[in-house]
């Protein structure tokens, strides 16, 4: 903390009058037990040693160094006490240390309530040494040294055993007599901050904490200050790999995402300071002369992403761009994490919520469904004969609650249903497919193109809720015998398709119109764009792209196609 900056000392009251009022009461013993004002040279000794626990009492040094002189002065004034004492026969046999040995708990004390017990310690053995010193150089009128008197011994041990117990055993009493703190409950302390973070977020410019947004904003104002003829903003993601947010470029560039790899990239996000490099960071560069910028997106002590530039011109990056750059960059570091963390808290709160609906389904309607089943069963087995027309009734009717509890587990199983960040997004919208066109009798036909590179963990659920509302749609309406599932995944592109040869889409259809609306408003979410087509020569496209084509040449074009984060 810089000088100016320091808060400055505090005197406290309770502790100076403590330190005077024992100093009065040491100064009154020992002139009782000596009747010699000379004496009192040690309370005045003892007063000048505690100057520094009275108007500093927080300094890191000067005040150890007075607890230290406080306790040798006491010391060495007990010997001297002592010897005075029996000099007069006021108090004989060395007991007049006596009279200054209580002042020893002042500084004791002191040290023991700032949780000082090494302190304490050390204290401790220099007052027994200066004890020991005081006695050996005091002596009565016969030459007889105070440190052979039984009553100095005995003075001695006991303040210093009463010592050890206020050094050792404060701490203990100090918890023992706080009182008791009335800490917040964790969903109180949540709920607070919940609803800071709302009323910060609608503060911001623009009310956007849009990971991707930011970073193609980003993007825009990077162009104005450096050269370039391809740019990235990246972030981590789980499994030691970076995921792409935003790019601009003649093409997709298929950059180098892993951490432990020998480049530029892993070099930034270990040293946290801009690298440059004469090569291009992408896997598949087609050679030729290159120059890259990796500059770390750093909010406080934490790497929360990558800007990476790329020039198809040798040495474009110098010390001056570089400059201007980071002076970009700075501020951008802390809009973007505070994105990527809103985005966290909001992918926690959705799945905890679908959790919660599912818990609630098995453990309610479901389970009552099941009972109603079993009554319905109950009822066909205790008919009288020739009851047919009931019979035929409660038949239609069982079948029935079997097709509603058939659709409440798979609804069950899309509200569980999440992308492993091991498995990917393929595995998991295959898992899902695989499993209701079993229940439905559906042959299912998979394509997959999955580049090791993932898309942002927030994106993927979405694309995994907008595949499985198309294979729903497919499987509860269209009537189908087929079903076609593809899948294309090179960040920041993706392309899922659900294909059926069903009956078509009914545009009258309530039900039918409602999920459009949910995938289009989840595609506009993660600024993707909903396709539905007709198969010819029956059945139905359903598709969502993310991301710029293989010829989009820059963020500006994503107007039209919305780039994916």
């Amino acid at each position: 903390m810089p000088a100016s900056a320091r808060v400055p000392e505090r005197i406290h009251p309770l502790a100076v009058a403590a330190r005077l009022v024992m100093l009065a009461l040491v100064a009154v013993l020992t002139l009782i037990a000596t009747h010699d004002i000379g004496q009192l040279r040690w309370i005045a000794l003892l007063l000048v040693a505690a100057l520094p626990a009275i108007f500093c009492p927080d300094h890191r040094i000067a005040a150890p160094l007075g607890r230290f002189a406080e306790v040798t002065i006491t010391g060495l004034a007990a010997g001297s006490v002592a010897a005075a004492a029996n000099a007069t026969g006021t108090v004989d046999a060395g007991f007049g240390a006596e009279a200054v040995l209580p002042y020893l708990a002042v500084p004791l004390l002191a040290a023991a309530l700032r949780r000082r017990p090494t302190e304490g310690a050390a204290l401790l053995g220099v007052a027994t040494v200066s004890m020991v010193v005081g006695g050996i150089l005091s002596g009565d009128a016969n030459g007889v040294k105070i440190i052979t008197q039984p009553g100095y011994l005995a003075a001695g041990g006991q303040w210093l055993v009463l010592g050890a117990i206020i050094t050792f055993a404060a701490d203990t009493m100090r918890q023992l007599m706080a009182p008791v703190e009335n800490k917040p409950q964790p969903y109180a302390e949540a709920t607070r901050l919940l609803t800071q973070l709302r009323s910060v977020a609608r503060s911001l410019p623009g009310a956007t904490l849009d990971p991707g947004g930011i970073s193609e904003h980003l993007l825009e104002e990077l162009r104005a200050a450096a050269p370039g003829h391809r740019a990235a903003v990246l972030s981590a993601s789980g499994g030691g790999r970076l995921v792409v947010l935003a790019q601009t470029g003649a093409e997709r560039v298929d950059w180098e995402v892993t951490l432990d790899a020998d480049s530029a990239i892993a070099d930034a996000w270990a040293s946290q300071q801009p690298q440059t490099a004469s090569r291009s960071q992408a896997r598949s560069h087609r050679g030729g002369d290159a120059s890259s910028l990796v500059v770390p997106l750093v909010a406080g002590v934490r790497t929360i992403g990558l800007v990476i530039l790329e020039a198809d011109v040798a040495n474009a990056y110098p010390s001056a761009v570089v400059a201007r750059v980071t002076e970009v960059t700075g501020p951008a570091a802390l809009r973007l994490e505070a994105a990527l963390l809103f985005d966290d808290v909001r992918s926690l709160a959705t799945n905890e919520e679908r959790q919660r609906l599912a818990r609630e389904i098995h453990d309610g309607v479901a389970q009552e469904l099941v009972m109603v089943g079993y009554g319905i069963d109950n009822a066909q087995a205790t008919l009288p004969e020739g009851a047919d027309e009931t019979a035929e009734e409660l038949r239609t009717l069982r079948g029935e609650v079997t097709r509603v509890i058939t659709e409440l587990r798979l609804s069950l199983f899309e509200l569980r249903s999440e992308v492993d960040r091991n498995g990917g997004l393929a595995a998991a919208i295959a898992e899902y497919a695989r499993t209701l066109g079993t229940s439905a009798g559906l042959r299912v036909h998979f394509t997959f193109d999955e580049s090791t590179a993932r898309l942002p963990a927030a994106t993927e659920a979405e694309l995994l809720r907008i595949a499985q509302e198309a294979i729903t749609n497919a499987r509860k309406h269209a009537g189908a015998s087929n079903l076609w599932v593809t899948c294309t995944v090179d960040p920041p592109y993706a392309q899922i398709e659900v294909t059926d040869d069903g009956k078509g889409f009914a545009d009258d259809r309530p039900d039918g119109r409602y999920g459009l609306a949910i995938m289009a408003e989840r595609a506009e979410r993660i600024r993707g764009r909903l396709e539905i087509r007709p198969r010819h020569p029956s059945g139905t496209t359903v598709a969502v792209v993310l991301g710029t084509s293989a010829r989009r040449d820059s963020v500006r074009d994503s107007v039209s196609a919305p780039e994916g984060e």
